[in-house]
């Protein structure tokens, strides 16, 4: 089984997450007054990646859960919209080699800490989402993290943990994998910061790359 993480693996939202951000904070205030300073742009970017609820809770800390969670409500439905209309980037080569892998006969997952919604619009808008297995995200009930997601996806095909390779560019890419025993496949073109990944079984500067391995 080869599992991806998106966001700088297969797209980068880089483009449009700031923004998007921004304006759901910013529709918020002007309903509420609660917000008189926006997180800044580093702030936000340092959060991306994380999952969903850490997020809020790190930027937004004087807000309660459930204001917090309309806020995060709304940056999805910005997100997929944008998604959907042209927004973000995909990287070169995401169509052609998920259908070379599929050929080959891999099961394909994706184990992402964003919401469903958001992993299965990306996937749809790169027209692969029919190559890829049901996913399994962050529920906030019995899988809280990236681990669990591989985890259960262990399980649920009933796959030893060096059956699993865990392709992505952060360090809780590498952590979901090394925690259950997995292959680690590395996304150098992806957004981790130098140093950030502590070892790999394979390195990548393009999906393209992925081909000569798998």
């Amino acid at each position: 089984m080869l599992a991806f993480d998106v966001d700088g693996t297969l797209f980068s939202s880089e483009s449009i997450i700031f923004q998007t951000y921004v304006q759901a904070i910013e529709e918020f205030a002007a309903k509420t007054g609660k917000i008189t300073k926006l997180p800044s742009h580093e702030a936000i970017m340092a959060e991306i990646g994380k999952p969903v609820k850490t997020i809020f809770e790190n930027l937004l800390p004087d807000l309660s859960p459930e204001e917090r969670e309309g806020i995060s409500h709304r940056v999805l439905e910005l997100l997929c919209d944008s998604i959907r209309n042209g927004g973000g980037d995909f990287y070169a080569g995401v169509g052609s080699t998920i259908h070379h892998l599929k050929e080959k006969g891999y099961t394909i997952t994706c184990a992402s800490n964003g919401r469903r919604a958001y992993v299965e619009t990306v996937l749809e808008t790169a027209g692969v989402l029919a190559y890829f297995e049901p996913i399994l995200v962050v529920n906030q009930e019995h899988i809280l993290t990236k681990g669990d997601i591989v985890s259960e996806y262990l399980k649920k095909y009933q796959l030893s943990p060096e059956s699993l390779v865990l392709i992505g560019d952060r360090y809780s890419d590498w952590e979901a994998a090394r925690n259950n025993g997995c292959r680690f496949a590395f996304c150098s073109y992806g957004h981790a910061n130098p140093g950030e990944i502590p070892d790999f079984d394979w390195e990548f500067a393009d999906l393209f790359a992925l081909k000569e391995f798998f």
